[in-house]
């Protein structure tokens, strides 16, 4: 029994052993969405790691993570400028709100890149994060809406569905048809309202809106309902008719 005995031990002790070694390797290659901060952490800390925008040269250009290289994800020859780059090296890569660097990234792993992090969130939660960014540009277009005017738009008797968008994101773009609907089905009660985050940072900033596409809706220039990301028109209108 004795021997029987040990061989399991042995046995079951090697398991855990070799189930924790891959554990630890598997969350260490798996961990490549990274917050804000330790986007920025990681950045100071490798001095190897090539920095991508993968967002618009115009986007780009209002403001970006220094040291940023700038390959637009949706531009034709994207495919063409990653595939020029060493696979063996560290990237950090982001958009503006994480969806586009996250189908860079997959993209790139597909190429077979075995360094690449995401920012989760993009620009939007390192600029949330109040973490810095430089410009090509003489001057950031922040202009828009003030806060004040953002306010004297909620002001009305009927119900306030305001819809944060950008053009470039797919999910608002699945999203505005119903809030096309929604405007002309329902315009008695509800008044409709869309927000380009693009040009209107300084607004998105001070409401802390940080990720698209946010829905809001408003009773009395108080908000009562938030939805973050994507949803239905049923779920919309259910909202609204609460």
């Amino acid at each position: 029994m004795q021997p029987h005995l040990n061989t399991t031990m042995i046995r079951t002790y090697l398991f855990i052993v070799l189930s924790i070694l891959l554990g630890a390797c598997s969350n260490g290659q798996n961990n490549t969405s990274l917050t804000a901060t330790a986007f920025s952490e990681k950045i100071k800390q490798s001095n190897q790691a090539i920095i991508v925008d993968v967002r618009t040269p115009g986007e780009y250009a209002e403001g970006h993570i220094a040291n940023a290289h700038n390959i637009d994800y949706n531009g034709a020859d994207f495919d063409k400028q990653i595939a020029a780059l060493d696979t063996s090296k560290e990237y950090m890569v982001y958009c503006l709100s994480g969806g586009r660097s996250s189908s860079a990234a997959n993209k790139m792993r597909k190429a077979g890149f075995t360094k690449v992090y995401e920012l989760q969130g993009g620009m939007m939660k390192w600029r949330a994060a109040k973490l810095p960014e430089v410009s090509t540009t003489p001057q950031i277009n922040t202009s828009g809406l003030t806060k004040q005017q953002f306010e004297q738009l909620l002001n009305t008797n009927k119900i306030v569905l305001v819809d944060f968008y950008a053009d470039w994101c797919a999910p608002c773009r699945k999203i505005k048809p119903y809030i096309e609907e929604i405007a002309k089905e329902m315009k008695d009660k509800v008044e409709v309202i869309t927000i380009n985050a693009d040009d209107n940072k300084a607004l998105l900033d001070q409401l802390q809106i940080d990720e698209l596409p946010t829905l809001q809706i408003y009773r009395n220039k108080k908000a009562t309902w938030t939805n973050i990301g994507l949803t239905t028109k049923e779920e919309i209108v259910k909202a609204l008719n609460k």
